[in-house]
This record gives C-alpha cells, sequence and structure tokens, in this order.
C-alpha cells in the first residue's frame, strides 16, 4: 500500500476511527477479535548465565541462539547443550551510554548471515556479517553496510531489527535525543523503518523513495508481528506514558506532540499504555497468540492479549531485575533475558541471564 505524504493524515484519522485506508481512500473496519492467549506458570528455568550486558537475542534453526553484548561488541552463541562460546567481536561498535552493539537478526538465504544494528563513533548503522560454520562453532565472516548515516546519541538509538512475514527487514531508529526528527519526513530518526534485505527502498513502502514506514517515534524498541501478519510495537514514553502500538503504514504516532494516547485526529494513538515505571518497555514477541513485553524500569514481563478490548498482565516483578529481550523459546516456551549489568541495574547472582518460562493456554 503507498500512501503519498499529502494524505499521510488521513489514513490515520481514518484508524482512529476504527477504519484503516486501502488503496484509492477505500475504507475498510479494522476487527482484532479475539486473542488466543496463553500465560507464564511456575518458576522459570536458567538457561544461561554470565553475560555482560546483553541486548538482543536469536534463535537458529540449527538449535543455536545467538546473543548480542552492547558492550564487550561480542556475539555470542548459546548451543543447544547449554554451551555459551564467543561468535566474534563487532569492532565497528562504540559503546557509549545506551549505544553499541544493539539488536540483531538471522540473515535467511543460500549464504546465511547475521544483520546487526550498530551504534559506531559516528553513526547507527545496520551491518550484515557472513555466519560461517554450524552449531558450536558458529563464527563472523564478511561484512557489509546495509544502512549507515543513523543519527546517534548517548540515548535513544533504538536498536530492534526483525525481518518481517513479508521478507523485508525492520528497524526501529530513537529520535537520538533529537525531538524534531521523529516529525521530520527527510529524517530517518524517530522512525519505524521498512527495507529490502539490501538496503534498498521496497516499491510499496508508504512514501515515495523513502525507508520510512511509520513515524512519530520516541525510542521505539520492540516490534512483533501476531498470526495475522499484522506489525505492532513498544515504546519508550518519556515521563508519563509507555506505549503499546498497532502500525500501520504511513501512520503517525505523535512524538514530541503528544506522549500517549490525545484526540487529535491526525495522530495514532497508542492501543495500551502504561506510566512509565511500570514498563519502560524493550523486547516484544509473538508466543501462543499473546504478546510478551520485555519491562526494563519496570522490571518485569508483560503478558498482552492483543485481542478488542487489550488487556495486559503483568509477571515476575522485581524478582529478576531489568528484562530487556523475549523470545519464542523451543517446544512452545518463552525465554526473556535480563539486563542488569548494564550500568542502570542491580545485578544478582548469574547476572545476566537467560531463562525459560512455560506456558500454559
Amino acid at each position: 500500500m503507498r500512501i503519498p505524504p499529502a494524505v499521510a493524515a488521513f489514513a490515520v484519522a481514518a484508524l482512529l476511527a476504527g477504519c484503516a485506508a486501502e488503496p484509492g481512500g477505500q475504507l475498510t473496519v479494522v476487527s482484532r477479535g479475539t486473542a488466543t492467549v496463553v500465560t507464564p506458570v511456575g518458576d522459570p528455568t536458567v538457561i544461561a548465565t554470565g553475560l555482560d550486558a546483553p541486548w538482543s537475542m536469536v534463535r537458529l534453526e540449527s538449535g543455536s541462539t545467538l546473543i548480542s553484548e552492547r558492550d564487550s561488541r561480542l556475539v555470542k552463541e548459546l548451543t543447544a547443550d547449554g554451551t555459551v562460546r564467543v561468535v566474534g567481536s563487532v569492532d565497528g561498535a562504540a559503546p557509549g551510554g545506551e549505544g553499541g552493539l544493539l539488536g540483531i537478526e538471522a540473515a535467511p538465504g543460500d549464504s546465511p548471515g547475521l544483520f546487526v544494528y550498530l551504534t559506531t563513533a559516528n553513526d547507527n548503522r545496520i551491518v550484515r556479517f557472513d555466519l560461517v560454520g554450524e552449531a558450536g562453532s558458529y563464527a563472523l565472516g564478511e561484512s557489509r553496510d546495509i544502512l549507515t548515516g543513523l543519527r546517534k546519541a548517548g540515548n535513544h538509538n533504538g536498536g530492534r531489527i526483525a525481518l518481517g512475514p513479508d521478507g523485508m527487514l525492520y528497524a526501529t531508529v530513537g529520535d537520538a535525543n533529537d525531538r524534531g526528527t521523529s516529525q521530520d519526513p527527510a529524517s530517518l530518526n524517530g522512525k519505524i523503518l521498512r527495507m529490502n534485505m539490501d538496503g534498498s527502498v521496497p516499491d510499496d513502502n508508504p512514501f515515495d523513495g523513502s525507508l520510512v514506514y511509520s513515524l512519530g517515534h520516541r525510542n521505539p524498541q520492540g516490534i512483533a508481528w501476531d498470526g495475522d501478519g499484522q506489525l505492532w510495537a513498544a515504546e519508550f514514553g518519556q515521563d508519563t506514558w509507555d506505549e503499546f502500538n498497532i502500525i500501520t503504514p504511513g501512520g503517525n504516532y505523535g512524538w514530541p506532540i503528544v506522549e500517549g494516547a490525545s484526540d487529535d485526529p491526525a495522530f495514532v494513538n497508542p492501543v495500551y499504555q502504561w506510566a512509565t515505571d511500570d514498563a519502560s518497555p524493550s523486547g516484544l514477541a509473538w508466543v501462543g497468540g499473546t504478546f510478551f513485553m520485555a519491562g526494563l524500569g519496570g522490571e518485569r514481563l508483560w503478558a498482552i492479549n492483543s485481542g478488542d478490548p487489550t488487556t495486559a498482565e503483568q509477571y515476575f516483578a522485581d524478582r529478576f531485575g531489568r528484562i530487556r529481550d523475549v523470545i519464542a523459546g523451543p517446544g512452545g516456551t518463552l525465554w526473556m533475558m535480563t539486563n542488569n549489568t548494564d550500568g542502570r541495574g542491580t545485578p544478582r547472582k548469574g547476572d545476566d541471564q537467560i531463562l525459560q518460562v512455560e506456558l500454559v493456554s
């Protein structure tokens, strides 16, 4: 769906009225229905320990899981038998504040690879590394830039990357502590981006010749797709509201003009919002018909039923400290990764850790 910039506000207003814009300005009612719900049960099991400010993890078809460490610049492998080993160092990363080695995503194809979102000395960028070897012996090979020149800062770097069900690469980019970028269509900061795997602009992006998929974001760090292929995002607020948003092509989510829900028809309201002390969301995962959201400042896991109405329940509050990322684990489980060694948490014995959570319907 292509939305010329001049009619983007019309599409957003239609969504707020319970509708979404289709090509040619036709409207169709959006109905989320009632989602299947799974919930955590019992005490989590420790899967890995001793990680250093981990930021992102991705499970591979081989059974191994790759992990990024923000400050060490290392990519590590957690093998199926529980061994943690170094895959390689992303030497171009320049850790500082909230920047460094951030999101990772597996790159499919005949030559397997790894997409990496990193903060360098001059910018934020996305790089693709060849992934050589096999489970238990993976190593980083040659690299090439996919996207460069994203503004960097001590905070608000965004950093999550994920392949969508449409085969496109999506990236969350923060406003780099410059609020004006979020509403600037010429800037890629304060946006969710959508690109081909080589970094080029897809023909069906909402704005002609632009990687921008949605705008008006402050510091989104979680994206995931539901069972219908609909994109959702979790976003850090400033002082009032953190947000859980349904993402529509060309949608404007309001920052810095609004934070949380508003009555301004120019902006898409969040589907759910939290006080910032309760969430400070990072990773987001869709598992068993339920969204799970990692809470950093909130130090808890949120389970979100995205049906209509949307509801959210908290789990493990204050038990494991800051939670940075969540992904689908083996056998219908959920994995969550703590983030207490990043300078803002209080490390516990064994931190940082990956924990496995059993789920029941």
